[in-house]
């Protein structure tokens, strides 16, 4: 109620008439669309007005216009055009993301409590323009802006999108289209998955086999279930100048990294780069075929732990984020029942099941993460629970209780799975594959489905809500080799699941969102970014 009465004040004060929402093409739709009389001319004169505290933010306008006219629009302290302001005030009622964009005849406002919230309203404002306006540069051109009054915030604080990198490689300029995209349609996390058994993507300065050995695999499956291969070797890794640099860009755009680091499971690549790593000692190579994999880390060496505990630390040194995934999927634990060293190490701690010594391991791991101020998150394997129809359910008699510090990101399993893990006190990234795979075909999940999911399932108790931080949407890359391929997959789906994050769920319409993705799908037209169309 105190936001409502907010919103409506300030709709009186921008001496607009409340009245039925306009035809506003944002995505994702907006909470408050108030509709105004006339528009706002915008030319390559037009200035921005801006204080110190969103100096980035206008520069970063800037480039955007400049897109538009040739040249950078003039930033100034004082007078009227474009005016960027923070407003403390709106926090109460708007939070650290919420923003307030007010278009009037001679100028444009945007405030927001933080500049992230500037930011947003920028994007909005992006959206408010003709699709064409920035992708065709041109002296004297000029642009329509309707009048209208947007006070905005998103629902959920974790609007994720999650790369799979190590299958196969996609280099720093898709990653950084991808981020582009991401903060058009204020998507706030990108979860970067940078190792797993085909691949080692990061460079790791103590260890440079990760790379030059790790990086690398000699051929590559051409297709589920066959063993034919593509015939060609597979490789590329990114520098830690290189990921500065990304993450530079992110930063810029109000998008935190949170990296993966696969462990225990998902490990071939590094086993293949250091085979003391493993338990089974018969990875040579890094495996050109894809699926669960039967070796992992040997955590009952205390050289292992020593080096995982080496990576998360240079890890740490690059990423500014507090927040490390270390997957924790997929665990084949029958090289640990077959090992006598786990074994010895289960007896030794009293751990009477795989779950329970992977549990005990986390919890190492955990507390390493929490000691340096960082924060563990990792797929809801890492609970113990069995949600996998190949795994032998006594293997999963869990005594071990998961550190209540670590987030889950649950993927797989039945939704009650959900409502255990916030009734025992964890946060939760609702990843549900069902519904959020980027990898899966259109006939698995339509356009339509992508924006029907609701990241908190039907049921879960209201007081739970604040424990659901939000959702993830994953583009797995084993069968998808190229840009155009992974692009296809992508969009416009993304477009769905960034109002899945955003809109309020009352709000929400799916034929006002297929109205509204027509000026997206040019934009991605002209921006050169293929996309699917149609419902399958």
């Amino acid at each position: 109620m105190k936001t409502m009465k907010f919103i409506l004040a300030f709709f009186i004060l921008a001496g607009v008439a409340v009245s039925a929402q306009a035809e506003i093409n944002i995505i994702p739709r907006p909470v408050s669309v108030v509709p105004g009389n006339g528009t706002y001319t915008l030319t390559e004169k037009t200035a921005i007005v801006s204080g110190e505290a969103t100096q980035s933010e206008a520069a970063y306008l800037a480039g955007i216009l400049a897109k538009a006219f040739g040249e950078k629009p003039h930033i100034k302290a004082k007078g009227k055009g474009i005016e960027l302001k923070l407003n403390a005030t709106l926090k109460d009622s708007l939070g650290d993301e919420g923003y307030l964009l007010k278009v009037e005849p001679k100028r444009i406002v945007i405030e927001g409590a933080t500049r992230t919230g500037v930011f947003y309203g920028i994007q909005s404002l992006r959206q408010l323009l003709p699709p064409a306006f920035e992708f065709h540069p041109e002296k004297g051109k000029n642009a329509a802006v309707p009048v209208v009054a947007i006070a905005d915030k998103p629902r959920f604080a974790w609007r994720g999108f999650m790369l799979d990198v190590s299958r196969h490689f996609k280099g720093v300029d898709v990653v950084k289209s991808m981020l582009d995209q991401m903060a058009l349609m204020k998507m706030n996390v990108f979860h970067w998955h940078l190792t797993d058994d085909q691949g080692w993507r990061i460079e790791i300065k103590k260890y440079p086999k990760l790379t030059s050995v790790g990086g690398y695999r000699k051929d590559t499956q051409a297709a589920r279930h066959s063993d034919k291969r593509e015939g060609k070797p597979h490789s590329g890794f990114y520098t830690q100048e290189q990921i500065k640099d990304i993450i530079a860009y992110a930063t810029a755009r109000h998008i935190r990294i949170v990296p993966e680091i696969e462990m225990p499971g998902h490990a071939s690549a590094a086993i293949a780069a250091y085979p003391w790593l493993g338990v089974l000692g018969t990875t040579k190579e890094v495996p050109v075929r894809f699926g669960k994999l039967p070796d992992s880390f040997n955590i009952a060496d205390p050289r292992v732990i020593q080096f995982l505990e080496d990576v998360l630390t240079e890890v740490f040194n690059l990423f500014p984020g507090k927040v490390v995934h270390i997957g924790g999927d997929e665990v084949m634990y029958d090289a640990w029942k077959k090992s006598k060293a786990m074994q010895a190490l289960m007896k030794k701690e009293g751990l009477t099941s795989p779950a329970d010594l992977q549990i005990w391991f986390t919890n190492r791991i955990s507390q390493f993460v929490d000691s340096t101020g960082h924060r563990m998150m990792g797929w809801n394997e890492i609970l113990g629970d069995n949600v996998h129809e190949w795994q032998d359910s006594a293997d999963t008699q869990v005594k071990q209780t998961l550190a209540k510090s670590a987030i889950i990101e649950f993927w797989k399993g039945s939704l009650d799975l959900i409502n255990k893990a916030v009734s025992n006190g964890y946060d939760v990234v609702n990843a549900y594959h069902r519904m959020t795979y980027l990898d899966y075909n259109y006939k698995m999940i339509r356009l339509s489905k992508a924006y029907s999911f609701n990241p908190i399932p039907e049921g879960l108790d209201p007081k739970y809500d604040s424990k659901i931080l939000g959702f993830g949407c994953q583009m797995w890359s084993e069968w998808i080799p190229t840009t155009k391929s992974m692009d296809l997959k992508v969009f416009p789906r993304l477009a769905a699941y960034a109002e899945v994050g955003w809109t309020p769920l009352p709000d929400k319409n799916y034929q006002r969102f297929l109205d509204a993705l027509h000026n997206m799908e040019q934009r991605w037209q002209l921006d050169g970014i293929d996309y699917h169309k149609g419902e399958e």
